[in-house]
């Protein structure tokens, strides 16, 4: 990008901006909605003559008339600055400096003022051919702070000075009418940090906003630049996408708009026209159950989502492997398991933690046939054994048949009685004595080993 390219891209990007002053009569923001830690940053900030505003989601959302997951301040104060202040803080970021204040499990997040990439004194950004910033770390004034941000419905600071909203892109306009707008020129601002895209997907979503027509115009075009961000942050991207209470919306939203197969490129290997693939069901039913699981507080597991998602392209790789190759089933299920799931942490890094228990819950499907025996009381013994029955019961919803069948048993064998349980196994033809002769078998051999 050679010097006049620069100047326009600047230019582009980050237009004046006019500010508007909501005033505190004018508003609905008590300080009673803000949380005691953040007043506590605050008020220690403009104490020590910072200026210091609540900025972003926590002011759009307590306009909104919402509970804010996180308060976020902005501040003059350089990162160094707030390290001195408070104790309990903990500076992070490459990409752009942070400060936390830690109260016990309560992060307050500290963003000093973001500049512009020209600024002459403290110039330490870069960016990528593309035009994707690397490193952010330039400091400026609200102003600029403000066209720097990405959406104009989080370009609003409220002053714990005077209790007034400073609205510097129209931000308060565009949550009467319901719109998710970009700050400056959408491809320019999309390219600078892609993972935008998405965060517009997630907003819309989650806030039951439109996309504005420009916002969303080169949204699909774009969307291939996310293969440059890195795995790990989109992992945490696709947590906030798909495990925050819209997933099954959003999954939708984004597919429209060729985001989703960027994130999951083996799931879109099976997508069809009328969403009717095994893999496309499978999204459905897993992505539903997630946002009713999260609708009734109860807890969630990225690695069963992930497990759920991943089966059908991972069994229809196991089958063309028993075929090209003459595998087992077990072995073809083992192998095509680790496949699917190397390739996919090349786009998502998934935690080996959770790798580790999507092995489990896929190994299981293997399992919950056998049934002979003390097997299916042992089977309910294991750690992810309800993980496992539950994916089987999505699975018989797809499948039906023999699948079906099996997870009615399941299900009927878990709250029998002692009796009952018996009496099931014994119906199948299964009992204790096989696996009995088996290691009875398996010591006298080793009794003959041992007297030669």
């Amino acid at each position: 990008m050679n010097r006049n390219d620069y100047t326009s891209y600047e230019s582009n990007a980050y237009p004046d901006l006019a500010l508007n002053i909501i005033t505190r009569q004018e508003h609905n923001i008590s300080r009673k909605q803000i949380s005691d830690n953040a007043l506590k940053v605050l008020y220690r900030l403009v104490g020590a003559g910072f200026n210091a505003y609540l900025v972003g989601g926590g002011v759009r959302d307590l306009l909104l008339g919402q509970i804010p997951k996180d308060f976020d301040i902005a501040t003059n104060a350089t990162p160094e600055q707030i390290k001195q202040l408070f104790r309990n803080c903990r500076l992070i970021g490459r990409r752009f400096r942070l400060a936390h204040i830690m109260f016990g499990r309560d992060i307050i997040e500290v963003a000093t003022f973001r500049g512009h990439h020209q600024t002459p004194a403290k110039n330490v950004s870069a960016q990528s051919k593309e035009g994707m910033l690397l490193r952010d770390n330039v400091y400026g004034t609200i102003d600029e702070d403000a066209e720097r941000r990405d959406f104009t419905i989080n370009a609003m600071y409220y002053s714990i000075s005077d209790y007034n909203i400073h609205d510097y892109a129209g931000g308060n306009e565009d949550l009467e009418d319901r719109l998710i707008r970009l700050i400056g020129d959408p491809e320019t601002r999309y390219r600078e940090d892609p993972v935008r895209m998405l965060r517009a997907i997630r907003f819309a979503c989650k806030l039951d906003f439109d996309i504005e027509e420009d916002t969303a115009e080169p949204i699909e075009r774009l969307a291939p630049l996310l293969q440059d961000i890195p795995s790990a942050r989109l992992y945490e991207e696709s947590l906030k996408l798909l495990q925050s209470g819209n997933g099954l919306e959003t999954y939708h939203l984004m597919r429209e708009y060729n985001l989703f197969q960027q994130l999951f490129p083996l799931l879109a290997e099976h997508f069809t026209e009328d969403y009717s693939s095994h893999t496309e069901q499978m999204l459905d039913i897993v992505l539903d159950s997630t946002d009713l699981r999260i609708e009734e507080g109860k807890r969630i597991n990225p690695a069963f989502m992930f497990a759920a998602m991943l089966w059908y392209p991972m069994v229809s790789l196991a089958e063309k492997l028993v075929e090209e190759r003459k595998l087992s089933y077990y072995d073809a299920v083992m192998e095509a398991s680790n496949i699917v799931i190397d390739q996919q942490v090349k786009t998502i890094s998934i935690p080996r933690r959770h790798t580790a228990t999507i092995r489990e819950i896929w190994q299981l499907q293997l399992r919950l046939p056998r049934r002979n025996g003390k097997r299916a009381s042992r089977l309910m013994e294991l750690n992810k054994f309800r993980a496992g029955y539950d994916f089987l019961e999505m699975r018989g919803e797809i499948e039906g048949g023999e699948i079906e069948e099996l997870a009615n048993w399941w299900e009927t064998f878990q709250n029998a009685s002692r009796e009952k349980k018996q009496e099931m196994v014994t119906e199948m033809g299964g009992s204790s004595k096989p696996s009995y002769r088996r290691r009875k078998t398996y010591r006298n051999k080793k009794k003959s080993k041992s007297a030669e």
